[in-house]
C-alpha cells in the first residue's frame, strides 16, 4: 500500500515555518506559499510511496528528467569502496537498481496526480556509509540524506511535506531516531541534503557536525 500523508491547514501551523507562511485568524487557518494559493493546493495533493521494484519505472523517470540527478543516482553515500571506483551515471544507476531489486529500502517518491515529482533518500543509517564518524550505533537510526524536486514545484514549502512523510515512513518501519545532515543556506555544497532552518522548523535538534559544512540533526520518534 502506498504511504500517503496529508497535512491539514491547522497542523501546518505547527510543522511548516520559514519558507511557508502559516497563520491563523479567528477559527480559520490560512496557508500562503509564494502568494499562489493554487500552488499550495498542489503541494497538499502530493502523496508519497516507497521506491520498490514496482515503482522503479517512476524512480527512473524522475531521475532522468531534465535537471534530474542522473549523474549521481543517490549513490554518493551508499557506494561500497569498489562501487566508488565507478563514477559514471550508468554504473551508479545499476548499483541503485540492484539494491532496489533486492528489496533494500532507499527512500520515497512524491507524486502529484500520479506523476513522480519529488524524491527523498530516507533509509536505515546502516545502509549508507560515512554519514557520521562519532562511533554511535546505527540501530534504530534512520537517515534523511538527499532531496530532489522538479523545478516548477521548488520554493513552495514542499521540503517540509517531504520531511514529514519521511518521518512517518521511518517511524512506521521501527525507527527510534530520524537523523539528517543539512547545511547552512549559504553553503556552496551539499545543498541537496537540505537546510538547517528547515529541519529546525520540523522539530529536529542539532547534535553535532559531520565535516566542515554538514550539521547533524536528530528527531526522536520513539
Amino acid at each position: 500500500m502506498p504511504l500517503t500523508r496529508h497535512i491539514t491547514r491547522r497542523s501546518c501551523r505547527h510543522r511548516l515555518q520559514g519558507t511557508v507562511s502559516c497563520y491563523t485568524r479567528g477559527n480559520a487557518a490560512h496557508l500562503c506559499v509564494g502568494h499562489h494559493m493554487t500552488e499550495a493546493t498542489e503541494i497538499e495533493r502530493i502523496v508519497f510511496r516507497e521506491v520498490t521494484a514496482d515503482t522503479w519505472p517512476d524512480f527512473e523517470k524522475l531521475f532522468e528528467c531534465r535537471g534530474g540527478p542522473k549523474a549521481c543516482w543517490c549513490m554518493v553515500w551508499r557506494a561500497t569502496p569498489e562501487e566508488a571506483k565507478h563514477t559514471v551515471g550508468a554504473s551508479r544507476k545499476a548499483a541503485i537498481a540492484k539494491r532496489i531489486s533486492a528489496g533494500t529500502t532507499v527512500g520515497l517518491l512524491g507524486y502529484l496526480d500520479e506523476e513522480p515529482v519529488a524524491w527523498c533518500s530516507v533509509a536505515p543509517r546502516s545502509t549508507y556509509r560515512r554519514l557520521v564518524d562519532d562511533g554511535s550505533p546505527d540501530e534504530g537510526v534512520w537517515s534523511i540524506a538527499c532531496f530532489f524536486v522538479v523545478r516548477r514545484l521548488r520554493g513552495q514549502g514542499i521540503t517540509q511535506r517531504i520531511i514529514a512523510a519521511a518521518i512517518d515512513f521511518a517511524k512506521s518501519r521501527g525507527a527510534s531516531i530520524v537523523e539528517a545532515y543539512p547545511v547552512d543556506p549559504e553553503s556552496p555544497s551539499y545543498r541537496f541534503m537540505g537546510f538547517v532552518p528547515t529541519f529546525g522548523a520540523a522539530g529536529f535538534r542539532e547534535v553535532g557536525r559531520a565535516g566542515t559544512r554538514r550539521h547533524v540533526f536528530q528527531l526522536r520518534v520513539a
